[in-house]
């Protein structure tokens, strides 16, 4: 029953259910734990204990589930006698997880059952082996055509966030980034040398793009397998990510504070570029992920990391170069974080805002006359981007935008907003395979 669009990288002959359990663990943690997906990746003994292929095919089953979440619920909800019958939230994860087989992976349809119904029965729902049984195969005769029918990109986001974005942008945009959202995110790299980009290109197998990441044409193995990673001399980064950094022009010997530094992609780019960086966030955690990234790509001695509230952290001189990378919804990232749209909520994005709001204001409060502040966040809701900019410009009138160029960003003009801002969507470099949402303003201090 495989639709068009499912993954083929998936093993077709995996019959144990050691991946599912592992999924089902997982895809629980997420869904009632409200547990972020690479964490529990990151965490997850059940993963670990894998082989190497199903510990892939576990990854993708998740990823795929959360990605289709919506669908596979109305899926589901449509194979039922009762509508709304289900109860017990890790028989629905069982149902998520066997649907998402039967339409989106490459698996045939009797594992699928099999392996569902045979996972109900081990978490002490042998009463329910009948139903979850009937309701797939109701799901193999005739969810090709439900599927067929479905609005996708709607149903894959949440009501509030959709409602946000066609406030921001318009009905027709706000389709685009929900639709592009259902594709996953291709790997983008960094180089700690630019000068060796011809060479990474070719072992790497990759393209660059206009705005000057290397990107990955085949995205399959480990990370940390692949050759250069463990050398350091290069990081994974999307191409969205990239940008701020650049925009500070030639940095070579100049201070920068990065602001909310972990995990370190930026700051490693900064320092790559010949600053010296004051590195600060408030996790230790983070800041022990970031240290070893600087240790891998030998960048450590061109940091300084401090543990601190970058919002009421106080430098002993004014700085002339700040960058604000500021906690946000993360919207933009949902092609590779697909858990995203389900995690956050209204009051998540209140919060947030707050949190920019404040750390806007200190950074331009400390910034030296003259000097440059990048804000940034990988948000698509203006409230966290746009919104941030104009009410700092009220509040502070010795700070005025310093407007970007097309041909700092690979002379995309389509990136930029009327103002001079970054205003990145997924849909954009659409050619290529996209880019995250992201939103940067640079800034600059007059008096």
């Amino acid at each position: 029953m495989n639709t068009p669009d499912t993954v083929s990288s998936t093993p077709q002959d995996s019959d144990t259910l050691a991946a599912r359990r592992a999924a089902l663990d997982i895809l629980t943690e997420v869904t009632e734990k409200h547990q972020p997906l690479d964490i529990v990746l990151d965490q997850s003994a059940s993963l670990k204990a894998l082989d190497t292929r199903d510990r892939a095919f576990t990854r993708m089953l998740v990823s795929t589930t959360l990605r289709r979440l919506g669908q596979l619920d109305d899926l589901i909800e449509k194979a039922q006698d009762r509508p709304g019958s289900i109860k017990i939230q890790r028989l629905q994860n069982i149902l998520r997880l066997g649907a998402a087989q039967l339409f989106f992976m490459d698996v045939p349809d009797h594992a699928a059952l099999d392996t569902s119904v045979r996972l109900t029965g081990e978490n002490q729902m042998e009463k329910q082996k009948a139903f979850v049984n009937a309701l797939l195969r109701t799901l193999t005769r005739e969810g090709k055509n439900w599927l067929e029918k479905q609005d996708a990109p709607r149903l894959n986001t949440p009501p509030w966030l959709l409602e946000l974005w066609i406030k921001d942008y318009g009905l027709r945009t706000a389709a685009e980034i929900a639709a592009a959202n259902q594709s996953e995110a291709p790997l983008d790299i960094t180089l700690k040398d630019q000068n060796q980009t011809a060479q990474w290109l070719e072992t790497l197998q990759a393209e660059q793009l206009p705005t000057g990441s290397l990107r990955l044409k085949n995205n399959t193995g480990h990370v940390a397998n692949l050759p250069g990673f463990a050398d350091g001399a290069w990081w994974v980064q999307d191409a969205a990510a990239a940008l701020p950094a650049k925009l500070f022009g030639n940095i070579k010997g100049q201070e920068i504070i990065d602001m909310c530094a972990a995990p370190g992609g930026k700051t490693m780019q900064l320092a790559a570029l010949g600053a010296n960086v004051i590195a600060l966030d408030r996790s230790p955690k983070r800041l022990q992920k970031l240290k070893e990234n600087l240790t891998r790509t030998g960048l450590e001695n061109n940091v300084t990391v401090e543990v601190a509230d970058a919002a009421a952290w106080t430098p002993k001189t004014a700085p002339q170069n700040i960058l604000l990378d500021a906690p946000c919804t993360a919207t933009g990232t949902i092609r590779r974080h697909p858990d995203m749209p389900w995690l956050k909520t209204p009051r998540d994005l209140e919060q947030l805002s707050g949190t920019q709001t404040r750390l806007l204001a200190h950074a331009a409060e400390i910034l030296n006359p003259g000097g440059t502040l990048i804000y940034c966040t990988c948000s698509l809701q203006k409230a966290e981007g746009e919104a941030q900019i104009e009410n700092l410009l009220k509040q502070n009138p010795a700070i005025a935008r310093n407007p970007v160029t097309p041909a700092e960003i690979g002379g995309h003009k389509e990136m930029l907003d009327e103002n001079g801002d970054v205003r990145l969507l997924p849909g954009h470099l659409k050619s290529h395979g996209g880019i995250d949402g992201f939103f940067i303003a640079r800034l600059q201090k007059t008096r």
